[in-house]
């Protein structure tokens, strides 16, 4: 199955709901409210129920399968949410939300936050294993995209200097990223404020094995680190050295390549507000890609797991302000 629209789920409301029950409830259905299953938990039927509903018996309370999910409270049809589910998965390089407002026949501004909800349920929520391990390669490396806002800049170079009236030039002001990629593995990328030695220090050192070989260009910030781990291989860069027998960051270097293309081809423009949002769909399309053995339908399955217990809304809920007593 692929992203092609004439499939029924993308048509038919009832057919998509069933495809998103078998996935996100693989055992059957599960309460959100207080986890209650089995013969707990009864499907009403008849006219006077909308499509899909459940009663538990434990809480009370009624529910469907988009309940606690990135999914809830939406007005838009379930099948245009599997349709934009199933086309940002299968891009390579990701789907603006004006093809999705286009092909799906909905606003612009639907289609921007549907696909801002779809981001929340590709992340990778608490806290994950280190990555790499007792022979294995972790690749790191350090990128910048974008400007950073005028309240973000530092105001001071990495040499203690401070930049001059009108200098913006440099990775000093510009959005750091730096990723780590386990070789034939997954990938992990973080926005930090800058790329400095104290921001790649902690990434590096709370996400990769110390058992692990790192493998990093010849940059400063990875001279004192790499001593902490069993072994560390650089590549001369600056002498147009790319490989050296197995060292080389040319796979942390192809991941940027991905990003960059698809941020600059694609998406275009990013607030540094939502950067965090399109690092993890792009970590989420490399970490299901076709060599880990995914395929369209395997990766757009993984998403549809993905949603639950993620919520994201449009607005902020207003902070109810008390009144004074007299």
């Amino acid at each position: 199955m692929t992203a092609n629209l004439q499939n029924p789920i993308f048509t038919d409301e009832t057919k998509a709901r069933e495809w998103l029950e078998a996935r996100v409830w693989p055992q059957g259905p599960i309460c959100p409210h207080c986890g209650a299953t089995g013969e707990d938990v009864t499907h009403l039927n008849g006219k006077a129920h909308r499509s899909g509903l459940y009663q538990c018996s434990q809480c009370r309370e009624q529910f469907t399968v988009t309940v606690k999910t990135v999914f809830e409270r939406s007005k838009i049809p379930l099948s245009k949410w599997l349709a934009a589910l199933f086309l940002l998965t299968a891009s390579k390089k990701g789907v603006s939300a004006h093809q999705v407002h286009r092909s799906l026949g909905i606003s612009y501004k639907s289609s921007w936050f549907m696909m801002h909800r779809l981001r929340e349920a590709m992340r990778c929520g608490g806290l994950l294993p280190p990555m790499g391990g007792e022979g294995k390669v972790v690749e790191v490396d350090e990128a910048y995209f974008g400007k950073l806002s005028e309240h973000s800049r530092p105001k001071t170079k990495s040499s203690g200097k401070p930049f001059q009236p009108g200098e913006t030039s440099g990775p000093g002001r510009k959005r750091a990223i730096v990723a780590l990629v386990e070789r034939g593995g997954k990938a992990r990328t973080f926005h930090v404020p800058t790329a400095r030695l104290d921001d790649v220090v902690k990434v590096v050192r709370d996400n990769v094995k110390r058992e692990s070989r790192l493998h990093t260009d010849e940059s400063n910030l990875y001279f004192h680190l790499g001593k902490e781990f069993a072994a560390h291989e650089t590549i001369a860069h600056g002498r147009d050295e790319y490989v050296r027998g197995d060292v080389t960051t040319n796979t942390v270097e192809g991941y940027f390549s991905i990003f960059k293309r698809g941020m600059k081809g694609v998406y275009q423009h990013c607030a540094e507000k939502h950067m965090h949002r399109y690092l993890a769909e792009f970590d989420f399309r490399y970490n299901t890609r076709a060599k880990l053995g995914f395929n369209d339908l395997m990766r757009a399955e993984a998403l549809a797991e993905g949603i639950k217990g993620k919520r994201l809304t449009y607005r902020r809920p207003r902070k109810v302000v008390e009144p004074r007593a007299h």
